[in-house]
């Protein structure tokens, strides 16, 4: 049975597992209606939060200053939640991307890293986190682990193994190294390329998702991984790739963090995870796998990261930023649950 018998490509399911339990593909024009609806929500969702900010701080938060400012804080985050989406597409969750960026920092930002370079740092990041997406993958994929529990796992062993390395201190980048911090620095066309770097990202991540196989198995896999396997694709060795492809995005984040802070810490990205699961959940990405967009989960990073930065304008608290995030996650999954409920 081919990709196409099976429904992967978007043609109605046929077979005898079709008219079984288990559900069908379903990428129709119904589900792409509702997708761009949410995303058009959410892109007015922004314009309130930009009036909100214009009316409560007009000598601050229009200023092109603060605008630059709230990409490049989106930009960390953002990397993340690219990574995340394909996760959470997949079927799966991933809570130790922000435990793996604080390791990826760590380890690049050691001596003996350091000694070799800003291009090995950068690789350094890079391969740590890919590596503990791996682990992840191995752990949920072959040794069929719970996601949850496996990346609750890997997110207390990321965060202690960065606390052991660093021995709980701040590691500076040194002067010689500067080309890491210039990524923060370095303005084209008036944005850092730190920015750049999150778009890039961005549009490879909605590539990869929409117009590739991996894409088209990803959708399969989180929306019926039985099907998808009856259908010739290996599932967990795709699972295992979700969860590299993870890995990869938190070690581009660490570098971005790096350069944005000069340091690598066991600190960095404490809840980091909850931002990037609220961020791809209100972009409209399906908890049970199945649906999701990349586009949807770069708008919900930044409507959060607008939130915060309102939020600090105005010298509100933190706590009360958290609970603003949580109503709207709360708000989110009921919205999604209803939309479930209603005839397709």
């Amino acid at each position: 049975m081919t990709e196409t018998d099976a429904g992967v490509r978007g043609a109605p399911a046929r077979g005898a597992w079709a008219k079984g339990p288990l559900r069908p593909l379903r990428r129709d024009g119904a589900g792409r209606g509702a997708g761009e609806f949410r995303h058009l929500g959410l892109v007015a969702a922004l314009a309130l939060l930009a009036v909100v900010g214009v009316v409560t701080e007009p000598d601050n938060f229009p200023t092109s200053g603060n605008l630059v400012g709230i990409l490049a804080l989106a930009a960390t985050i953002g990397v993340i939640t690219v990574g995340q989406t394909f996760v959470i597409i997949g079927g799966g969750i991933d809570l130790s991307v922000g435990s793996v960026m604080a390791l990826a920092s760590v380890w690049a930002t050691t001596v003996a890293t350091q000694s070799y370079g800003p291009a090995v740092m950068a690789l350094c990041a890079i391969l740590v986190g890919t590596g503990a997406g791996v682990v992840s993958g191995l752990l949920i994929s072959y040794g069929r682990m719970v996601p949850f529990i496996a990346t609750l796992a890997m997110l207390v062993s990321a965060r202690g193994l960065a606390q052991r390395m660093s021995d709980r201190k701040t590691q500076l980048i040194r002067p010689e190294n500067d080309a890491i911090e210039s990524l923060s620095t370095t303005k084209v066309l008036g944005l850092p390329l730190v920015v750049y770097i999150f778009a890039a990202v961005a549009v490879a991540g909605w590539v990869l998702l929409n117009r590739t196989t991996f894409g088209r198995r990803t959708f399969a896999v989180g929306g019926n991984p039985e099907a998808a396997r009856l259908a010739g694709i290996d599932v967990r060795r795709h699972t295992l790739l979700l969860y590299a492809l993870s890995g990869f995005c938190c070690g581009v984040a660490a570098i971005i963090i790096m350069a944005r802070t000069t340091t690598g810490s066991s600190t960095h990205g404490d809840l980091y995870e909850l931002d990037a699961i609220a961020a791809v959940i209100i972009g409209g990405t399906l908890l049970t796998g199945g649906r999701g967009t990349v586009a949807g989960s770069i708008l919900g990073v930044l409507v959060f990261t607008v939130i915060t930065n309102l939020f600090i304008l105005n010298g509100l608290q933190t706590s009360d930023q958290l609970i603003a995030k949580g109503v709207i996650i709360g708000i989110a999954v009921l919205l999604q649950r209803r939309g479930l409920r209603s005839p397709t």
